[in-house]
């Protein structure tokens, strides 16, 4: 309790100590004395030092009465039931009857314990008691004033009954009258939804309730608790609000202290950990793959000896800080202790997207610490575990990064390390392929090779589809697997794109000419290309040059185009089919949702994955699987292709099933542009 209640209260019972008309008597919150003025001797007859201790019951209530008085006071202080104010014949010392007319106040103490105090007038002298008696609203006054709590009295629609404010700076609105308004309209619309829903609840459950919530005041910042209880009978609800600011910011400050690093105010090592509990468990439900990785400063040791460790923590707060503007808004950067960093990488379609931010993580040590004057050079050693790759629980992805981190350390520090030695390989060879994919189109080490489409019914040649192939000087034949991902990642899928689509046009003309046969073309779109606010233009200019009528190109895309759902995607397949190109869904039957996409798009034509071509004449599943499909296609006057045929038998049976076309290693594997001329088949149907 501060000084201001303090004395707000010993001058409220001065004032009653002066006044022997009127009983005034203070309970604690287990009904036991703690006030007890002259009036209440001269009208019960107990001394304040016979009755300070003693419990109400025992005191001045008749027999009759205790169970009910004891229910009503518990209720008052556990559901917020007030008692109300009413003509009683209560018990004195010498166990005569003394007929009151009783008022009772609650509040809480500095404990944050109830107190309730009973002011009683002897119905007796009523006349003398008038003239020495404050009134009851003065008193109510006074005690409410040593609260520093807001009271409102609400009707049940949430208006404003009337209110009591200890403190008019906690207000939110400054009106000088909020009788009549609507409690929910004086407070912003996330707090009065709160006010709303718990308005609601109370009633329903007449009951005791309570929440917090904040608002942005003149005087800062405050933290609030508001209580609300419903009072059925008068169809009011009581609130009253209570600043816990002082509260709130310790228990804050205590939160902050467990879970964030004192030096740098990144997670420290529990918080960090818990994250990575909790990403391991998101990475599983999504099965995506995540990065676990270790930053340990070089030599860190010896800057903490040689230039003390006021410097060596400003470096670890400058590194904590760089640490986490290289990372994405929903990575985790923490500190294990010392020097030590851990960094939580999610949702990574691959391994390889790791490779990006840590080589950042590395980076961001290239630039000289200015501390003090200073200018230190520092690197760090990294290691990196991939989920759930090298581990699918928290204590075998640490001890993996760990020893990743090791590995960086033996290599010569200023570097970083997968934890596995295959994985090192493969990252590697990936960085190598991406040095050498830059100038591979300017270098000629790009080509166009072209695979048949044949007629199943007729046997004849009805086109081909464009595959890119390259042959790197330095690495050797690189297989587009390899390489087209990378592309994609890079953004050189643009160019070489355009690439091969120049290509494949110009020798379809030099091919259709040569047979005078109208042949088609297909090639592959890659989600990055829809990206290319160019492509549709440059479709055109490429169709206008080479003189090819634009039903004889043919665009097969993958669900992971479709999958994007980006608007670009949609207004670019639009235009393409206004163009008068055709669209053909790729690979169809190795995704989720291939059958809605045929719904929403205007496709072509339809190509059974290799997958289940392969398993068509050995596998009863996957010959169901073809049927249907082939029906369904159909049905929708969409043409079938059927890839990876490499057997007559599965030939044979795709004609029994109504398949279109075929294309596959049986009729040809793919060829440069000058065998394909040339090409005659010469597998038998």
């Amino acid at each position: 309790m501060d000084d201001r209640q303090e004395n707000a209260r010993d001058s409220v019972r001065q004032l009653f100590d002066a006044v022997d008309a009127i009983s005034v008597q203070g309970y604690d919150q287990e009904r036991r004395v703690v006030y007890w003025n002259i009036g209440s001797e001269r009208i019960y007859g107990y001394t304040a030092e016979e009755a300070l201790g003693k419990r109400l019951e025992d005191l001045i209530i008749p027999e009759s009465m205790r169970s009910g008085v004891v229910s009503a006071h518990e209720s008052w202080v556990n559901k917020g039931l007030e008692i109300p104010a009413s003509e009683l014949i209560l018990r004195s010392k010498s166990g005569e009857d003394v007929s009151v007319y009783s008022s009772h106040v609650m509040f809480r103490n500095a404990r944050n314990e109830h107190e309730m105090y009973c002011i009683d007038v002897d119905l007796g002298d009523v006349k003398k008691a008038q003239h020495r008696a404050v009134s009851k609203e003065e008193l109510l006054q006074s005690v409410f004033e040593s609260i520093p709590d807001l009271f409102f009295l609400l009707a049940e629609d949430g208006s404003i009954i009337d209110y009591h404010a200890g403190d008019s700076r906690k207000l939110y609105v400054q009106y000088e009258d909020i009788v009549g308004k609507n409690m929910a309209d004086l407070l912003p619309e996330e707090v009065s939804a709160k006010f709303k829903l718990f308005i609601a609840k109370a009633m329903v459950d007449n009951g005791f309730l309570s929440f917090e919530y904040y608002l942005d005041l003149p005087i800062g910042k405050a933290y609030f608790e508001a209580r609300i209880s419903h009072l059925p009978v008068q169809k009011q609800l009581m609130v009253i609000v209570r600043d816990i600011t002082e509260a709130h910011e310790a228990a804050e400050l205590i939160r902050k202290q467990a879970y964030f690093d004192s030096l740098t105010s990144i997670p420290n090592r529990f918080l960090s950990l818990d994250r990575l509990s909790q990403m391991i468990k998101e990475m599983d439900r999504s099965g995506e793959k995540a990065a676990v990785v270790f930053l340990d400063i070089d030599d860190f040791k010896k800057v903490n000896d040689s230039l003390g460790h006021e410097v060596g923590d400003k470096i670890l707060v400058e590194a904590a800080n760089r640490l986490n503007s290289a990372v994405r808004e929903s990575d985790t950067v923490g500190r294990l202790g010392g020097d030590e960093f851990i960094v939580l990488l999610g949702s990574l379609a691959e391994c390889f997207d790791a490779v990006e931010i840590v080589e950042k993580l590395l980076g961001v040590f290239r630039e000289p610490f200015s501390i003090d004057g200073r200018e230190l050079i520092l690197t760090s050693s990294i290691g990196v575990a991939i989920f759930p790759d090298n581990g699918d629980n928290a204590t075998d992805l640490l001890r993996n990064a760990d020893a990743a981190m090791y590995q960086s350390k033996e290599q010569g520090r200023n570097t970083y390390s997968f934890f596995t030695k295959q994985m090192n390989e493969m990252i590697l060879r990936r960085l190598a392929i991406e040095e050498q994919l830059y100038g591979a189109l300017e270098r000629n080490e790009l080509e166009v090779y072209y695979q048949p489409k044949i007629n199943v019914k007729d046997g004849k040649i009805v086109g081909a589809e464009a595959l890119l192939r390259w042959h790197s000087p330095v690495m050797g034949p690189i297989a587009p697997d390899e390489f087209i991902p990378i592309a994609e990642h890079t953004g050189l899928i643009v160019p070489i794109g355009k690439y091969v689509l120049a290509h494949a046009l110009g020798f379809l003309l030099e091919w259709g000419q040569a047979h005078r046969q109208e042949y088609t073309m297909a090639v592959n779109l890659s989600p990055r290309q829809f990206r290319d606010q160019d492509l549709v233009d440059f479709v055109k200019a490429a169709l206008r040059t080479t003189n090819v009528t634009s039903d004889r190109l043919e665009f097969e895309i993958t669900e992971g185009v479709l999958m994007v759902g980006q608007s670009s995607v949609d207004e670019v397949l639009t235009d393409l089919h206004a163009l008068g190109v055709k669209l053909s869904m790729d690979d169809f039957g190795t995704g989720y949702s291939s059958l809605s996409y045929l719904r929403q798009y205007d496709f072509d034509l339809l190509k059974i994955d290799r997958s289940f071509v392969s398993g068509i004449t050995t596998n009863k599943e996957d010959r169901d699987l073809v049927t249907a499909t082939i029906a369904m296609a159909h049905s929708l006057n969409l043409q079938v292709v059927a890839e990876g045929v490499e057997t007559a038998e599965q030939l044979t049976l795709l004609g029994e099933l109504g398949c279109d076309v075929a294309q596959g290693y049986y009729f040809s594997k793919p060829v440069p542009a000058h065998e394909m001329i040339n090409y005659q088949l010469l597998k038998p149907l």
